[in-house]
């Protein structure tokens, strides 16, 4: 009875085993100590993503709208309004067509840089990851990578495409640079400041331990 019951002990026991030797399916946002802008990386994403959506969206509405109340008052200059129904009913078609063109232009404008926004974020995560630190470095290769993407989607002569890749770096290194200097006030570990700590550090500490070793003397 002990030896079946053993075997019966070595037979429940067995899927368990091989259970717990399964492999674990990795997250595909792991864990991060110290965040950027003290916000976990999905949240920022969508965030960046809905900020700059809406900051898209608020240029485009104004940008359509004036371009459609342009466009009303040439397709209407020969056939102005005599009277005052007749204006009424002119500044309302031409509000309205603007109204129409905002919208469609703000939605547009939105979805274009919500896309590209979030493409950026997307690879200065990654950039993050497979570099181990998070630092402004990952944030401009990630803005020169997306210029140099915005500018082979839309074909833009070479001078275009090199006054977007300067604009890229610019951005890059002004926004990398905030977060690198909100992560300095949390606490946050910023590569190259840390690597500037650990050389000059180590020639203090050598410094000091060859004036320690001459006052022996």
């Amino acid at each position: 009875m002990a030896r079946s019951s053993s075997s019966d002990g070595i037979l429940l026991s067995a899927p368990r085993s091989r259970a717990a030797n399964a492999p674990q399916a990795q997250p595909a946002f792991p864990a991060e100590p110290h965040p950027r802008l003290a916000i976990i990386t999905p949240s920022r994403l969508l965030l960046g993503s809905v900020a700059s959506s809406f900051v898209g969206f608020s240029l485009g509405a104004v940008q359509g709208g004036q371009m459609a109340q342009l466009r009303f008052r040439a397709e209407h200059a020969h056939k102005m309004p005599d009277t005052t129904a007749g204006w009424y009913l002119y500044h309302k078609s031409k509000n309205y067509h603007a109204m129409q063109g905002g919208i469609r232009e703000g939605f547009r404008m939105g979805l274009k840089t919500g896309f590209w926004s979030l493409m950026a974020l997307s690879l200065e995560s990654t950039v993050d990851r497979y570099r181990g630190s998070s630092d402004m470095f990952s944030t401009v290769v990630a803005t020169l990578t997306v210029a140099g993407a915005f500018s082979l989607w839309h074909r833009f002569s070479l001078s275009t495409a090199a006054r977007t890749a300067k604009y890229g770096l610019v951005f890059g290194l002004a926004y990398g640079g905030v977060q690198d200097l909100v992560g300095l006030a949390r606490g946050r570990p910023i590569g190259y400041v840390e690597l500037i700590r650990r050389r000059f550090g180590s020639g203090s500490r050598e410094g000091k331990r060859s004036d320690d070793d001459d006052g022996h003397v």
